[in-house]
This record gives structure tokens, C-alpha cells and sequence, in this order.
């Protein structure tokens, strides 16, 4: 089952209403099984339903897919926090964090790198994360 099928079957009554019968494919994957690529499903789908069009679940008003974004926020957090990996808490943090702020700031041409940035942190364990990515391009920028 992909992640995402994963979890549309986690989230309650009134999300699993507006549930994609055909969602699209996971964009994080491991191939151990990694959990981590679950719970970089759940918070790219809260970025979504904060940001843009999101893969797992449809007509939602503006008000839904705000709170229901916050409540995929919490179940990745939760779920990292449930393993201890504290670290990865923390990268996460730092994702969604900036990834807000390069909304808000007219920087959405940086959230890509950043999402890839974490992705190779959590799955791969290679790179510095999304804070020394962010940190990275804006000092290319200043130059």
C-alpha cells in the first residue's frame, strides 16, 4: 500500500469524506520501508492543502484544507516523535517552517530544493538539510 493510501486509511471520518479515490503517487519512497518517507508523505500533503493542490484529498473550501493541513502536520510530527527520532522532529520542523516562510516571503521558487534537501536528510542521510539549503541560496543570492 503506498504511503499516501496509507494515509487517507489513518485519517478520521471527516477527512477520509474527502478522500481521492485515485491519488496520486507517492513522491517519497524508500526501499527498506523506511517510515520517515510516510511521514514526508503527510507533511508534503499538509504543505499542499496550506500551498497548493493537494494529492490525497478533494473538495475541501479554504477553511478544511487549512485545518485539515494542520492536522497532517500533527500526524507526521506525532509519528516521528512516536520513534524517537528527534532529529529528524527537528528537520521537519525546520521544513515546515521555511517553506511557510518562502511563501510568505514571495520565495516559493525555493520550496522545492528545500523538500528535496530534507528528503535526502531523512531518507538518505546525505546533505545538511533545508535550514543549510535555505541558508545556501539566499547567501547566492546576496552575492
Amino acid at each position: 500500500m503506498s504511503n499516501l493510501a496509507q494515509l487517507i486509511a489513518r485519517v478520521g471520518p471527516d477527512l477520509a469524506a474527502h478522500a481521492n479515490p485515485r491519488p496520486a503517487p507517492d513522491r517519497f519512497e524508500s526501499p527498506d520501508g523506511d517510515p520517515r518517507a510516510y511521514v514526508l508523505e503527510a507533511v508534503y500533503e499538509a504543505y499542499l492543502l496550506h500551498y497548493g493542490e493537494p494529492r490525497a484529498f478533494v473538495g475541501m473550501d479554504a477553511d478544511l484544507r487549512l485545518l485539515a493541513g494542520d492536522a497532517l502536520y500533527a500526524e507526521g510530527l506525532a509519528r516521528l516523535a512516536e520513534c524517537g527520532d528527534t532529529k529528524a522532529v527537528a528537520e521537519l520542523a525546520d521544513l515546515i517552517s521555511l517553506c511557510a516562510w518562502s511563501e510568505s516571503a514571495g520565495r516559493g521558487d525555493l520550496v522545492e530544493a528545500l523538500w528535496d534537501a530534507s528528503a535526502r536528510r531523512l531518507l538518505d542521510g546525505a546533505g545538511d538539510g533545508a535550514r543549510a539549503e535555505v541558508a545556501g541560496r539566499l547567501a547566492q543570492d546576496a552575492s
